[in-house]
């Protein structure tokens, strides 16, 4: 070995030891070294096997119970070994007594000294380890002599074997036995903590984003550890080393030529250096690259050897190398043969794509600049990619190619298309879709059939995203067409391509509000998803199924979500804009139910999924959702932004959208919740006479004027909606005309119909626990009564006071204005008097104001609070603390403030 390796060397068999000697403990594996009579430690050079072993008797004390052997090349010799084996003995406390000195004679033997030193331990009492070190040095003549010792040696005996390869020892009966301890490679490898631990004994500090990437680039490989701390000492910008730091940087790669590739025969660097252009590597790769036979069995003997080859299967076919090894050969390779690179890429493209690896023969091909072949691999394949959720692979195939190529390629313009649509740009997207149609059609015929199939799935996907039903229904005809053709492009996917058809059809029917045909095509397009085998298409199709269900129960509705959640999670497609539906869903569910604690990571999910500018139609839905939620928190402000958002996102649509009306009758609510009824008004006003007529705007309409002192006019309002006349698309809303309509008939005196009212909104209120009504318009008062009464709800009440009890201590959330907020001067001096027996008019006179202006005043007081009537107003008010308690509670009133 020469010399110019000795530093490199020395740096990584001081792995792990830091200023002043220091070791790094590693209880885990420290344990393990104690638990058998005999362990082995086998892994490659560098792993840290000398540093753990060194560490494990320096930490526990027990220098004076180990012998060390270190076995080199010129210990091959058993007289000299074994020589060395009692000398180490003689130095430890157990062995000093008891093992007898030899000196070198012609005659002496391995065999020999081991009688003798069986003999001479055959008393020992106490603990003594023999840890041999590179066992893999010895000749085969000293591994049987060392072979029959572990077999022969007293108990007390134990045995520490590190080797960079496995050799033959007859371990087997001690493993069968349970009498044998094994630490691989993996076991070695540092981990984040540790390596962070090696990096600070060596005076190294590095923040946790660069610790994490030089771990990563390492696979906490000991040597890759210590020699990155010995070059970042120092270094004037130890981030951006880390960054970059690979088994091309000079001491490393010094290392890994001295330690492991100089020491191979030159048909092993061979297959090592052509085969370093693949990310994984077989047999019969190996022998293509190579133009050699037995290129598995290569591997296989290299992978146990240690040689950081690393296996990826069971069946121990596929390997890959070490990440720093790998940059090293391909280092060599660039200086040694750098003409032969792209050949070797344009090879390897052609086996991935033969043997159904498309995503690795894209990227060959690239790797070689053959862009006729990898544009027409992409194009031939990317159906299939997509259909199978792989669109961040197409994005990283797609980046791949030169930047003007797209705009000269009708086939290439139109993937980068699809490329823009699942990365979030309909404008880009629809920019290279033109670019597709204008551009030169390709000559054979084939060629244009596959063009014609790839035009027609984009155009599918974008009237899909932008929500254009009529233009869906066209495009999926189209492209069931080209699927059923005698002359299909791609044949083997006329069932998926049926598949994606009928789920855009099913998902644009669903924002359009056409439920029933919506379901028809999700049930069908969900049982194709299954029978051909593609869970990305059926987790779409769940998604949908479940916004379906929700009109009708939110409990089946939450049922089909949670399906399609654990669909995305098995296949770690969280955060694929398909599974936002299940998200938004999931969410709503939560939210109509009363839970927003619950419910906020699942809406936080859906807004990371479904962004407006990629999927307009879902990202309306999920800002309605949002406006859901902020309600159901409490946060009226917030609720109206997102309502108003809605509205604004709305006008954009190809369509009118499902929860537009909604939506708007929601912002009416919000208004009124605020005590904003001019605006409210404004609002009701703008509106076409057709949509006024809609059950979910009359609903909102009664709130209005119940805000307003007009109850005949909430009564007039409800009624189309209580008899059945006026559109609702959700039946839940119906739970909410019916208490608003239990509230009107309250305030209009009329206590019989008011419990009739209150105890149907409850019924419906029942199955799936929709209590968002009762939050929005809280009457516990008017519920305490109809709890004392005949009710079938008296545990669903209860559930109601407890929520509305629990907001109400609630503290305002920081940077929002609460509903209680701000209250004017004037109306918390008009709240002072809510609690005596003064009329309005008397209230008026006692501060001096007009009739009129006292009326105002309590209206918006009633808004602010959330309540009806003047009892709940002073109740809501004692709960939160605004008005001292009721004498009548056994508590002193506070003294009232001076108006």
């Amino acid at each position: 070995m020469g010399d110019a390796f000795g530093p490199a060397r020395a740096a990584a068999n001081g792995a792990g030891r830091g200023r002043a000697g220091s070791v790094l403990s590693r209880p885990g594996l420290f344990e393990r070294l104690l638990a058998t009579r005999v362990t082995v430690v086998s892994a490659p050079a560098g792993s840290g096997k000398t540093v753990l072993l060194r560490s494990w008797t320096g930490l526990e004390g027990m220098a004076g119970q180990v012998a060390w052997v270190p076995s080199e090349r010129e210990k091959r010799d058993p007289q000299r070994f074994w020589l060395s084996v009692l000398r180490a003995l003689r130095r430890t406390g157990p062995g000093a007594g008891l093992v007898q000195d030899l000196s070198a004679a012609p005659d002496l033997d391995g065999w020999t000294i081991v009688e003798r030193l069986l003999t001479d331990l055959a008393p020992l009492q106490g603990r003594l380890w023999l840890v041999i070190d590179d066992v893999h040095e010895l000749g085969p003549e000293v591994r049987r002599q060392l072979e029959l010792l572990v077999m022969r040696a007293p108990a007390e005996l134990r045995f520490v074997l590190a080797t960079r390869h496995d050799v033959r020892l007859g371990l087997h009966r001690l493993r069968l036995a349970q009498e044998l301890t094994e630490i691989r490679a993996a076991d070695l490898k540092f981990t984040l903590a540790e390596a962070g631990e090696l990096l600070e004994t060596a005076g190294v500090e590095l923040p946790g984003p660069a610790l994490a990437k030089l771990h990563e680039r390492t696979e906490g490989w000991a040597a890759g550890l210590r020699l990155a701390a010995l070059s970042l000492a120092g270094h004037p910008d130890p981030e951006r080393f880390a960054a970059e730091f690979s088994g091309s940087e000079r001491t490393v790669a010094e290392y890994l030529l001295a330690e492991v590739l100089d020491r191979q025969s030159e048909q092993v660097r061979r297959l090592l250096l052509r085969t370093s252009v693949l990310e994984r590597v077989n047999g019969e790769l190996a022998c293509l690259l190579t133009g050699d036979a037995g290129g598995e069995r290569v591997l296989q003997d290299l992978e146990q050897a240690n040689a950081f080859v690393v296996s990826l299967d069971a069946t121990r076919s596929w390997f890959r190398y070490h990440q720093m090894f790998a940059g090293l050969l391909q280092l060599e390779l660039r200086r040694t043969a750098p003409g032969e690179i792209a050949g070797l890429h344009g090879a390897a493209a052609g086996w991935f794509a033969r043997h159904g690896y498309p995503v690795e023969a894209i990227r060959h091909a690239q790797a070689a600049q053959d862009w006729d072949l990898a544009t027409r691999l992409l194009a031939d394949h990317w159906p299939a990619l997509h259909l199978d959720g792989q669109a961040a692979a197409v994005h990283e195939l797609m980046a791949g190619f030169p930047a003007d190529l797209a705009a000269a390629n009708a086939e290439l313009a139109a993937v980068a298309a699809a490329d823009e649509l699942a990365s979030g740009s309909l404008a880009a997207a629809e920019r290279h879709l033109g670019l597709a149609e204008q551009a030169p059609v390709p000559a054979l015929e084939q060629r244009r059939g596959q063009l014609r199939l790839l035009l027609g799935v984009v155009r599918l996907l974008l009237a899909r995203h932008r929500g254009d039903l009529p233009a869906v229904a066209e495009e999926a005809r189209r492209l069931q067409s080209l699927a059923d053709a005698p002359d299909a492009a791609l044949p083997a996917l006329g069932k998926e391509l049926h598949t994606l058809a009928l789920t855009s059809l099913g998902s644009a029917e669903y924002w359009g509000a056409r439920f029933e045909e919506a379901e028809l095509h999700l049930e069908r397009g969900a049982v194709l998803a299954r029978q051909s085998g593609r869970p990305f298409l059926e987790l779409t199709a769940l998604g949908y199924q479940a916004a379906t269900e929700f009109h009708r129960s939110l409990t089946r509705a939450a049922e089909r979500s949670r399906q399609a959640v654990e669909l995305a999670e098995r296949h770690g497609w969280t955060d694929e804009p398909s599974a936002g539906p299940a998200y938004m869903i999931r969410g709503a569910v939560l939210a109509w139910q009363g839970r927003p604690e619950e419910a906020e990571p699942w809406v936080q999910r859906a807004e990371r999924a479904l962004r407006a500018e990629a999927d307009p139609a879902a990202a309306l839905g999920v800002l309605h959702l949002r406006g859901v939620q902020e309600l159901a928190r409490g946060h009226d402000a917030r609720a109206a932004a997102a309502f108003q958002a809605t509205e604004r996102l709305a006008r954009h649509l190809a369509a009118p959208h499902l929860l537009a009306t909604q939506s708007r009758a929601l912002l009416l609510h919000t208004l009124v919740r605020l005590g904003d009824t001019k605006r409210a008004e404004d609002g009701f006003a703008g509106l076409g006479e057709q949509e006024r007529e809609r059950g979910e705007i009359r609903i909102a309409h009664a709130a209005l004027r119940l805000a307003t002192d007009d109850p005949d006019g909430a009564a007039a309002a409800l009624a189309p909606v209580l008899d059945g006349s006026a559109t609702l698309f959700r039946w839940s809303w119906l739970a909410g005309a019916f208490l608003l309509e239990a509230i009107t008939r309250d305030v209009l005196g009329d206590r019989t119909a008011a419990e009739h009212a209150l105890e149907r909104a409850l019924d419906l209120a029942e199955p799936d626990s929709t209590l968002l009504w009762f939050m929005l318009q809280p009457v516990p008062t008017l519920l305490g009564h109809h709890a004392r009464h005949r009710t079938s709800h008296a545990s669903l009440i209860a559930e109601i006071h407890s929520l509305l009890a629990a907001r109400s201590s609630a503290p305002p959330p920081a940077g929002t204005r609460a509903p209680l907020e701000p209250l004017s001067s004037t109306e918390i001096r008009v709240m002072r008097y809510l609690p005596t027996n003064l009329t309005g008019p008397e209230i008026a006179r006692e501060l001096s104001i007009s009739r009129n202006t006292i009326k105002t005043h309590i209206r918006n007081l009633y808004a602010k609070l959330g309540v009806h009537t003047r009892t709940e107003a002073v109740t809501r008010a004692r709960a939160l603390g605004l008005l001292a308690p009721s004498a009548a509670s056994g508590m002193k009133p506070a003294t009232p403030a001076p108006p």
